[in-house]
């Protein structure tokens, strides 16, 4: 009874990681980009919905459907004005870039806000579980591994059914190409960056409402975003779930033992797997 409770636990924490993990995992399979300040986006959503939320009086589920366009356009904004300008054969001015935005979010969030720890009050959703009788669920957590799903489902639907899906593959594929063919590079770059701001906004909801975040805690998120990407093979949307559910399982199983394990767990199963499997769980054919 306890182990299944605790693979459960486990799952569930999986579904967090792999909404922290999709946008980025996104951008990396169109662009090759790798946003170090990925984490601190996520933080940057969290307090925008903490502000909408607090001016409004609206719940924080309904407040996200504010801040969604609003970091899309953001990161349209961002990706437009900025990467695009440093996107190129060289992968350190991206890397230069990003973690220069990182520093800057993060000095901004703790002018603006102070390190006081802020949290997302959802109500008696947060306090309830549902009993499946062998094991009881939380529904936040069954909420955010739901969504996670739906999330990536819906990235994929995206990817592979529409116009613009076939605008990323072939951006993604060979850009100057694609640019022949009358499809303009950046542009689908800044589409790419304002979709995973908006899944980075969903990631912030869960996160706020179901943990305290501050300022400072964006680097930890990129770590186990980044991770999830790496576990489930760079680009491949289903595997960064499976990446996220790695994760979670190992710091579940972890903190069972010893509750000072959990956070190491995780890394030590993100070792083990790029051991076993150097380029992940499901790496992507033409990787």
């Amino acid at each position: 009874m306890m182990l299944i409770d605790t693979l459960a636990q486990g799952m569930l924490l999986g579904g967090l990681y792999a909404l922290f993990a999709a946008g980025l995992s996104l951008v990396f399979g169109i662009m090759r980009l790798v946003n170090l300040a990925h984490g601190d986006l996520i933080i940057l959503a969290a307090y925008l919905i903490l502000t909408v939320a607090t001016v409004t009086g609206l719940h924080p589920f309904v407040a996200v459907l504010i801040a969604a366009p609003l970091m899309f356009g953001f990161g349209w904004l961002l990706q437009t004005h900025l990467l695009n300008r440093v996107l190129g054969n060289d992968i350190l001015p991206p890397l230069l870039v990003t973690f220069g935005l990182s520093v800057v979010i993060q000095n901004g969030l703790l002018s603006t806000f102070t390190a006081d720890s802020q949290k997302l009050t959802a109500g008696s959703i947060e306090a309830a579980s549902v009993d499946l009788g062998v094991v009881t669920l939380g529904v936040m957590p069954v909420l955010t591994f739901g969504s996670a799903v739906l999330v990536i489902f819906l990235l994929n639907q995206l990817f592979y059914r529409t116009a613009l899906g076939r605008a990323f593959r072939a951006t993604s594929d060979d850009a100057v190409t694609a640019q022949l063919m009358g499809i303009r590079p950046q542009r689908v770059f800044a589409m790419a960056t304002g979709i995973a701001m908006v899944v980075a906004t969903i990631a912030a909801l869960y996160l706020g409402t179901r943990a305290n975040f501050d300022p400072s805690i964006g680097p930890a998120r990129l770590l186990y975003a980044f991770e999830a990407v790496i576990i489930g093979g760079l680009g491949s949307l289903w595997g960064t779930l499976a990446g996220g559910i790695v994760i979670g399982l190992a710091q579940a199983i972890g903190a069972s033992i010893n509750p000072e394990w959990q956070i190491l767990s995780g890394h030590i199963a993100f070792v083990l797997v790029l051991l076993i499997r150097p380029r992940g769980l499901f790496p992507r054919a033409n990787d």
